[in-house]
């Protein structure tokens, strides 16, 4: 039987790494696709668990090979997923999640449309401004950066299936879960308390 395949975005702050992580706890068939990428590792992070750290040369060779399921820029660095990589473990039975931005969601979507796509917001710009700066990974000319980003990411909204804010963790991380398993109608991404909310985003 074959796996689904989930696609997760959200504006830089919005939690969607958290909830993520949290998911991987709670559903042991649900595997995360690693991505490549051509920005430098954080103190933190492993290759091959958090990302593929590839050159730019290397990048540009594997998507002439037609390697990759999407790719996009994002803040002067690239990002991909490799075709292979998800197909393999889809076929095995696994639910494979997907953690890209909305260029790659759309390009993810043309090629699979069967995918099931999420986007996280946060409940005010207030909220994603102070999850940006307790991160404390960014200086404060990124984070500003970082948030004009997030009004034009977080405008695309529309493109996705269903819509899940990231207020109450818990919350969020049930909403999550009730969309993996199946339901979840009541968070369609055109429900009208979510065109309210992004007005107070965007502006």
């Amino acid at each position: 039987m074959m796996g689904k395949l989930f696609v997760i975005s959200a504006p830089s702050g919005a939690g969607k790494t958290s909830l993520v992580k949290r998911l991987l706890e709670l559903r042991p068939n649900l595997v995360v696709s690693v991505s490549h990428t051509t920005r430098k590792p954080r103190p933190h992070e492993v290759e091959g668990r958090d990302y593929h750290f590839v050159t730019a040369a290397q990048f540009q060779e594997l998507e002439q090979q037609n390697a990759f399921l999407e790719h996009a820029r994002v803040f002067d660095n690239f990002y991909a997923t490799g075709a292979n990589q998800v197909e393999n473990k889809l076929s095995t039975g696994h639910d494979v999640l997907l953690e890209i931005d909305w260029q790659g969601a759309r390009q993810v979507r043309r090629a699979m449309p069967a995918s099931i796509s999420i986007f996280i917001l946060p409940p005010s710009r207030l909220a994603l401004e102070q999850r940006l700066r307790e991160r404390r990974t960014d200086s404060a000319e990124t984070i500003e950066r970082r948030l004009s980003e997030a009004a034009a990411d977080m405008s695309h909204y529309t493109e996705f299936d269903f819509v899940v804010i990231n207020d109450h963790f818990e919350k969020a991380v049930a909403d999550l879960l009730a969309i993996l398993d199946g339901g979840g109608d009541e968070l369609k991404a055109h429900r009208p308390e979510i065109a309210s909310l992004i007005q107070t985003l965007l502006h």
